[in-house]
């Protein structure tokens, strides 16, 4: 194997540079995802080193001294960032000019001969599922050998053939030792999970067909593939071993409640480890389900509402109706189940009026904490060329966020200007928490725990920096 180096690049400050994440851009309180889908081919690659820098806080200046021994370097790049990365990469190469550099992530995998183009420092991109194509890589078999990839020969980008789908997920091996020889995971932090916490996929893909949601359109696709359950707790019970300090496990699959059995015989497994855990659902899951998650464990469903607008979300596909997110959200507060929510503001159809249905459907079913994103058309989704074909983007760049990491927004509407959407996204924050029944929820929190009374503290410093400091982007 050649010596490999797996690198989270480093970009501006606060950048959620988790590569696991969908969402790269300073969020609203500090956050940091585990670099999963790198830490998955690292631990395929024997002897291999994964740096996730902007969780460590490193500088391109701290890595360079590290890379000269290196034959081999995957940086994950995303479409915001990707500029960033580049430079990343030329300096890396100028530095060891022998290094191999390929780029790995959803935007070359819909990109890919741009993003070879974009300098001479890029050898290579991995498109789609990218595992063992970087393991048939770090062997050092020719390019010309190996599927999946993108480069440049002979000045001309030739493209291999598709790289077909894991369809074993069992065939992966675990990420926890990777977790274990290279990062530290107190270094990563969720508003919504306990301190520290470890997040891993159990499987990957989706059934929704959002139009907005990026992974499943361009990596994981819309078959849910997922590691038993056997496997799974394996995994946790390595996670008791090796981290004894952790609070909470996350399962970070796109919809880790997809496939209904699964869920139900790896809950029982986890109640027999005894642990506290969490995972994205989707706003369905039976009750009969959910009662058996809570017993073995569950504290926490991430749910991604939207909208609370029936005919949004007809359009962006959600495959939702809104009176079985109503009774799904009432059954998990009957548990005690808590939910983050997740909302959108300017999706196609979204009007002055629907931000507000939105806002009173959030009040009404009042989850726990909520996310509020300004909608993003991601290149390789239906909702970019949704944004190409009829006009929506704001200006020829598409840009995602401003220079300052915040995320901007970069739809508006004949009906909705985007300074409209783009302020209604404090409106919300501000009518949801500002609000007699959700202060006295976090007063009362605060008052049964010190650690909870610090830390929703400090978060609510960093929210309030967040509401200031978007403004610069607007």
């Amino acid at each position: 194997m050649m010596k490999t180096l797996f690198l989270n690049p480093p970009a501006c400050e606060g950048f959620d540079g988790g590569a696991g994440s969908r969402y790269q851009a300073k969020r609203e309180i500090r956050s940091f995802w585990y670099p999963t889908w790198l830490a998955q081919p690292a631990a395929l690659v024997k002897d291999s080193k994964l740096i996730d820098a902007p969780a460590r806080g490193l500088s391109l200046d701290a890595i360079i001294p590290m890379i000269a021994d290196y034959e081999l370097a995957i940086l994950h790049t995303s479409t915001p960032s990707f500029a960033n990365d580049v430079k990343v990469a030329e300096t890396l190469k100028d530095a060891n000019p022998k290094l191999i550099i390929g780029l790995v992530g959803a935007h070359v995998a819909v990109s890919p001969e741009p993003s070879v183009l974009a300098s001479n420092a890029i050898d290579f991109v991995a498109r789609n599922e990218f595992d063992f194509t970087i393991v048939e890589i770090a062997q050092g078999r020719p390019f010309s050998e190996v599927d999946g990839i993108s480069y440049q020969l002979d000045g001309r980008v030739r493209h291999n053939r598709e790289r077909a789908l894991i369809t074993d997920m069992n065939t992966l091996p675990s990420v926890i030792d990777v977790y274990k020889r290279d990062l530290r995971i107190e270094d990563y932090f969720i508003g919504y999970l306990e301190h520290p916490y470890v997040s891993f996929y159990t499987g990957r893909g989706c059934k929704s067909r959002c139009s907005f949601c990026l992974w499943p359109q361009t990596i994981g696709g819309h078959k849910y593939r997922g590691r038993s359950p056997q496997i799974i707790a394996e995994d946790v019970a390595n996670i008791q071993r090796s981290f004894p300090q952790v609070k909470e496990i996350f399962f970070d699959d796109d919809t880790f409640t997809d496939d209904i059995p699964r869920v139900e015989a790896t809950a029982r497994l986890l109640g027999k480890l005894g642990v506290t855990w969490s995972c994205n659902a989707k706003a369905n899951v039976p009750y009969t389900t959910l009662k058996v998650m809570k017993e073995n464990g569950l504290r926490l469903l991430l749910v991604g509402y939207e909208t609370g607008n029936q005919q949004i979300l007809f359009n962006i596909k959600k495959g939702m109706r809104i009176e079985f997110a109503r009774r799904f959200t009432a059954d998990c507060h009957k548990l005690g189940i808590k939910i983050h929510g997740t909302f959108i503001v300017g999706l196609p159809g979204e009007t002055s009026e629907t931000i507000k249905e939105s806002i009173r459907f959030a009040q009404e079913i009042n989850p726990h904490t909520i996310q509020v994103s300004l909608a993003a058309a991601y290149p390789g989704t239906y909702l970019y060329r949704q944004a190409q074909e009829n006009g929506w983007f704001r200006d020829s760049k598409q840009d995602l966020i401003a220079n300052n990491g915040m995320q901007i927004s970069s739809l508006e509407y004949p009906h909705l200007a985007h300074e409209e959407i783009f302020n209604s996204l404090s409106t919300f924050y501000k009518r949801f928490y500002f609000r007699p029944r959700k202060i006295g929820e976090i007063t009362w929190e605060m008052l049964h725990s010190w650690e909870m009374t610090k830390r929703r503290l400090r978060e609510g410093v960093e929210f309030f920096q967040f509401l200031n400091q978007r403004q610069d982007g607007a």
